[in-house]
């Protein structure tokens, strides 16, 4: 079993600035892909970036490309989200992604474990 805890999810104008973090606990990380999903308000989920376990290799999905960066830090078991300009359509919920491989997917289905997920809020 593998324990995900979310944090740093919180109310933001527009513009602004969150850092997301994932802590890790009951497996292996280091060797591991990680990914950030979000699903907004009558939306279905979506990949919104992702990193292999060496950090080497990363994905990012259109829309949060040039404003959000994926990083992890395997000493300390947790990946990270950092988002700048955000946008009234960044709202939405948070969830990290733990992969049984250690090269990321983009679909959910190959992520074996979900955090609980932090809400994202960006007003005008």
């Amino acid at each position: 079993q593998v324990q995900l805890v979310e944090s740093g999810g919180g109310l933001v104008q527009a513009g602004g600035s969150l850092r997301l973090s994932c802590a890790a606990s009951g497996r292996t990380f280091s060797t591991h892909a990680m990914a950030w999903f979000r699903q907004g308000p009558g939306k279905e989920r979506e990949i919104v970036a992702a990193i292999n376990w060496n950090s080497i290799v990363r994905y990012y999905a259109d829309s949060v490309k040039g404003r959000f960066t994926i990083s992890r830090d395997n000493a300390k078991n947790t990946v990270f989200l950092q988002m700048h300009s955000l946008k009234l359509e960044d709202t939405a919920v948070y969830y990290c992604a733990y992969s049984g491989k250690g090269y990321y997917s983009m679909s959910g289905n190959e992520y074996d474990y979900w955090g609980q997920g932090t809400q994202v809020t960006v007003s005008s």
